[in-house]
């Protein structure tokens, strides 16, 4: 099977291809990716010009793959998306748990509920279950209990963001196969089984987005963005010592760091600076340089850290985090996330089991390469799936009137 993924960014589009036997057997055919300044933070600002990149990159992909690209799995920023939790409950006196039992506290939750004309349901899932007062993260079929309470976990984004995309890609005569949170592809990309089971935070410090997922007990319980990304840090370079935004992302790239060092305040860094005169220089120290970093990134992780306590994280214990994006290569960001996540990190590249080239082997990529181990029948609910492949085009409609014979 032949499994294509997108990721439209705001600094990059970038396109992957994959022969796609099993999650353990994956064959990269091509991985292109081009410099974009057509969007910013999600709105498109020339329409035209990026369907021109996106006809060029899916030319180049399809070339370099030898396939034709008819649909594909379409990367989603969670930029000004809503996380939205719920639960749903019945008492059955001591009865044996059933799919049917199951079946009729989601029929009566929120979980079928859709009716945000300007929100789109990028995610809707089953987070857990409660079984008198006990939490478990499968289906407990077969267990005699009292109460059953079943959690879920839903996020919403702008229609007109989704809109936006779909229109572009169908002029291009490319469907949409899925969906898919852009937190949730670099998690898929990076993360190891047991640490998506242990429960871990993966951040990934993107150009112009920075983007968090948890995952604990193989559940992908969270995803959101903030609009701050490591083109920040450039752009305060440049205002700070007054140059160039290539030469303040040379600076950054060459000599910034998250901690410093003694031997910062002697090492003299020579910059152009902005003027009519191309032969104008100026001299700064390394501490000079990271004390405008420092401030940025800090911002940008204690922003991310914000929204783990906002949505009550804390207590969680999440011991492991993992980041990626373009701002993974800062040097020293790995010890900087560590002490102010108190938890152990790591630097995360796409999965060694992907035997990735040494070119598309980055964490710029994670994101994109994500998309495409994108399994959507691990985040849909079994028993109804079941039930629903006889009754698929009689819609839920049916499916509710199915439910109250039984129930």
């Amino acid at each position: 099977m032949i499994k294509a993924g997108l990721d439209i960014g705001n600094s990059k589009i970038s396109l992957v291809v994959a022969e796609y036997k099993s999650s353990k057997d994956i064959n990269i055919l091509s991985l292109q990716s081009i410099p974009t300044n057509n969007i910013k933070k999600n709105l498109i600002l020339n329409h035209e010009n990026l369907q021109e990149q996106l006809q060029y990159l899916i030319a180049e992909t399809e070339k370099q793959s030898q396939t034709k690209l008819n649909s594909i799995n379409l990367n989603c920023s969670l930029l000004n998306s809503s996380s939205y939790y719920y639960d749903s409950e019945i008492k059955i006196n001591n009865e044996k748990i059933s799919e049917l039992h199951l079946k009729k506290i989601i029929n009566q939750s929120e979980y079928f509920n859709n009716n945000n004309y300007d929100k789109f349901e990028i995610f809707n899932n089953i987070t857990s279950y409660n079984i008198d007062n006990n939490q478990y993260f499968s289906a407990p079929l077969g267990n005699y209990s009292d109460f059953i309470k079943i959690n879920f976990y839903k996020i919403f984004l702008q229609k007109k963001y989704i809109n936006n995309l779909t229109s572009l890609l169908k002029k291009l005569k490319l469907s949409i196969e899925n969906y898919v949170p852009s937190p949730l592809s670099s998690a898929l990309s990076t993360l190891t089984t047991d640490e998506k089971d242990l429960g871990t935070i993966c951040l990934n410090l993107g150009h112009t987005i920075s983007s968090i997922s948890i995952f604990e007990n193989n559940k992908f319980i969270y995803g959101d963005s903030i609009g701050i990304g490591s083109n920040n840090v450039t752009l305060d370079i440049a205002r700070g010592v007054s140059t160039t935004i290539s030469s303040a992302e040379r600076l950054k790239t060459l000599y910034g760091s998250l901690i410093s060092s003694p031997s910062d305040d002697h090492e003299i860094i020579e910059i152009p600076i902005i003027s009519g005169d191309k032969n104008s220089f100026k001299q700064i120290t390394r501490s000079n340089l990271n004390s405008i970093i420092k401030p940025r990134i800090e911002e940008t992780l204690e922003m991310l850290w914000q929204k783990i306590k906002d949505n009550n994280f804390t207590n969680k214990k999440l011991n492991n985090v993992v980041i990626t994006g373009g701002g993974a290569l800062l040097d020293n960001i790995e010890k900087y996330v560590s002490t102010i996540f108190a938890s152990s990190t790591r630097i995360a590249y796409p999965l060694i089991e992907l035997n990735l080239q040494k070119d598309q082997n980055k964490p710029i990529y994670c994101d994109v390469i994500g998309s495409i181990l994108y399994d959507p029948k691990k985040y849909k609910i079994n028993f109804i799936e079941k039930h629903g492949k006889s009754q698929k085009k009689l819609g839920i409609s049916s499916f509710f009137t199915w439910l109250d014979q039984y129930i």
